[in-house]
């Protein structure tokens, strides 16, 4: 197929997100969709509850309550399915045509993570290859890949100066 597959947002009845997100899987299943309905998924984050008797629990919360997002090739027969679920009211986007999700925006929800090459260590110059600071070299002085930052020494003014960035907006210096 020529198109790619995106995230689009589908608005449901407050309630029923796990119901249509249940009912679409179920007839992508039945249906053999699996080429243009790819994912379903509703957002989710842990908090920690503390209730009035000072007893700490941990519960499921949805990030956005009556949205459920569905990553699929839109065509005229995915458009019909998913917006004929029970419990549907219809796609985010302007008028009828629904609007997919931008990549920053995916990214940001956590819905696809871009894996992230890391060719440099602690101690290497490197290259700033974007932001603010474009072609500014400076030395890895920290590394979080869980958070996706790393920390470098730039020299600006005479000052040694650190400075957060995203793992992938920093290149190695080829010696």
């Amino acid at each position: 197929m020529a198109e790619t597959a995106k995230w689009y947002v589908v608005q449901t009845y407050s309630g029923y997100e796990n119901t249509v997100k249940a009912t679409i899987e179920k007839t992508v299943e039945s249906r053999r969709l699996q080429e243009i309905i790819h994912a379903v998924s509703i957002p989710v984050e842990n908090v920690t509850e503390i209730s009035d008797s000072g007893v700490a629990k941990t519960v499921e919360r949805k990030v956005f309550p009556g949205y459920v997002l569905v990553k699929m090739v839109m065509t005229d027969e995915s458009w019909y399915i998913i917006r004929n679920v029970r419990g549907v009211t219809g796609f985010v986007g302007s008028g009828t045509k629904p609007t997919p999700l931008t990549e920053e925006e995916v990214l940001q929800l956590g819905m696809e993570k871009k894996e992230i090459v890391v060719n440099y260590a602690v101690g290497d110059t490197v290259r700033i290859a974007d932001g603010p600071l474009t072609s500014f070299s400076g030395v890895v002085e920290d590394l979080d890949l869980e958070k996706n930052k790393v920390r470098v020494v730039v020299s600006m003014f005479g000052r040694e100066t650190p400075v957060e960035l995203e793992l992938d907006q920093v290149e190695v210096i080829p010696q």
